[in-house]
């Protein structure tokens, strides 16, 4: 089960439980990145990008998300993202998404699903490169919505939604077997499943 990728985005959130929009600061919503304005009277075209091309954007974006998450380190993140996601230090995504962090969200299992676009690449009136979808993940799965703008010849992230919600009807459960004790120190090994990591024990 393989399908998405991606570099980064710009910040200001508006987030909802464990989710975030991520855009320049202060940009309310996507806009052009020279004058600010669209023209409404232009409608989106599809983008030229194959498969692989998405995989590679949208898996690389939300994994390099979900590694700052863990790591506290937002560096790489930023450094990513478009000159202007970059308007937005390290710190300040730092703050955006300690929800997300503080909440141990464990979006890792991206690198093997295959995502479902609900949007599929299109370019905007203001150049820019949109798309949305979701990875079909149990018990919760990852909706995200992603936009690009070209620097460089290349795209880079200039915002970015993910959000976690309960995936559809799943067969009934089956009883798990009984695990070994394990030392706090032990880390738990590498899983499809999107979760929100469950608090230590105190």
């Amino acid at each position: 089960m393989k399908r998405f990728a991606a570099r980064m985005l710009a910040a200001l959130l508006f987030a909802m439980g464990p989710a975030g929009i991520v855009l320049p600061a202060g940009d309310a919503l996507a806009q052009s990145g020279g004058s600010g304005k669209v023209d409404r009277s232009v409608a989106p075209v599809a983008a030229n990008i194959d498969r692989n091309g998405v995989l590679i954007l949208v898996r690389g974006a939300i994994l390099a998300l979900d590694h700052a998450n863990k790591t506290g380190n937002y560096t790489v993140l930023r450094d990513l993202g478009s000159p202007a996601f970059q308007r937005n230090s390290a710190a300040q995504l730092g703050e955006i998404f300690a929800q997300q962090r503080d909440q141990r969200l464990n979006l890792g299992g991206v690198a093997v699903l295959e995502p479902q676009l609900t949007l599929m690449p299109q370019i905007e009136p203001n150049g820019m490169l949109r798309m949305a979808g979701f990875f079909p993940s149990v018990p919760m799965q990852v909706n995200f919505e992603l936009l690009y703008t070209p620097v460089e010849r290349e795209w880079r992230l200039y915002g970015i939604s993910v959000n976690l919600a309960p995936a559809g009807p799943q067969a009934p459960d089956t009883p798990p077997e009984p695990e070994p004790e394990m030392s706090d120190e032990t880390p738990l090994p590498p899983t499809v499943s999107i979760y929100p990591a469950e608090a230590p024990a105190r």
